[in-house]
């Protein structure tokens, strides 16, 4: 008897699918939260946190259940960027009458979407994952060695998320007694996870420069054929 064949309704029902579905109403909840219901600010770290630890178990769920896809890779990549996004527009609505970090905050966002736009384009114009090996083969140095050594991208990617994170805590606690140990201990967390946000940031300058090289080399390369 032959097997019933796939079709798009399947894919959309994916186990993975399914969880990042659950990671973007999250993520919509928690900005929605922040921006419009302030006082809710607890309500929006545990939600917008849910969504980030989501971005684990979507990946574990399409390797158990061999339900790996594009539509899956597209959905994580656009739900990651724009919960980041959304999370830097809530700091820059936090801190409105300080525009030298409202301008650093719009520039992080700049950064973060373009650079992984630009990697994504690149390695799927060659029908590539742009977390490979070999997607990334002609990736400069740096670039390789991220997507090369998981603990280095997850403290990184981890580091980065909740920099961002304990800095919106810190705008809502620091000036109520109550939360002492918790700003305490947003602070001393920053020492840590600063550092991974900074070369994070480093990586997306490179990765947008590598991409930028690669698709302009395979440009020459095809004017030269």
């Amino acid at each position: 008897m032959a097997s019933k064949s796939t079709i798009a309704g399947d894919v959309l029902l994916y186990v993975p699918n399914l969880i990042g579905y659950l990671r973007v109403i999250c993520t919509v909840l928690s900005l929605i939260l922040m921006i419009s219901f302030p006082q809710r600010w607890i309500t929006a770290v545990i939600l917008y946190v849910a969504s980030f630890v989501g971005d684990l178990f979507d990946g574990m769920a399409a390797r158990k259940f061999d339900q790996c896809s594009l539509f899956g890779g597209l959905l994580d990549m656009v739900t990651d960027r724009c919960s980041t996004a959304g999370l830097l527009c809530a700091l820059s609505h936090e801190h409105n009458e300080r525009p030298v970090l409202v301008l650093l905050f719009t520039m992080l966002i700049i950064l973060d979407i373009s650079s992984h736009w630009c990697q994504m384009y690149f390695t799927s114009s060659f029908k590539q994952h742009h977390k490979s090996a070999e997607g990334n083969r002609n990736s400069f140095a740096l670039v390789r060695w991220y997507y090369s050594y998981y603990y280095f991208f997850g403290y990184c990617c981890v580091g980065t998320e909740f920099t961002y994170v304990a800095i919106y805590i810190l705008t809502k606690v620091t000036s109520l007694d109550q939360y002492e140990t918790v700003r305490l201990g947003c602070e001393y967390f920053l020492m840590i996870s600063i550092p991974a946000c900074i070369t994070k940031q480093i990586v997306n300058v490179s990765q947008l420069c590598s991409a930028c090289h690669a698709v302009a080399a395979h440009d020459a390369e095809q004017k030269n054929k």
